[in-house]
């Protein structure tokens, strides 16, 4: 989850705190209404292999760049 909330940071420029909470209310919410063999992998790649993590990451990183704005933070 680290590697999630670094790219947050530094897609959204808003502070490792707040990556962090936004990070886990998200994959709470995801996890909550997912079925259950799905929120699993959740887990499963938040906690996983470097690869897994970073794709993730990646990806949610692309998604949540353009909250900084929203937040005060960096524009790309």
């Amino acid at each position: 989850m680290d590697e999630l909330i670094k790219q947050v940071v530094e897609k959204t420029g808003i502070s490792e705190s707040q990556a962090r909470m936004a990070v886990e209310t998200t994959v709470g919410f995801l996890k909550e209404r997912l079925p259950a063999p799905i929120a699993g992998q959740v887990d499963g790649a938040l906690g996983g292999a470097a690869g897994a993590v970073g794709g993730l990451a990646g990806k949610a990183g692309d998604v949540l760049g353009g909250l900084g704005g929203m937040f005060g933070g960096k524009k790309d």
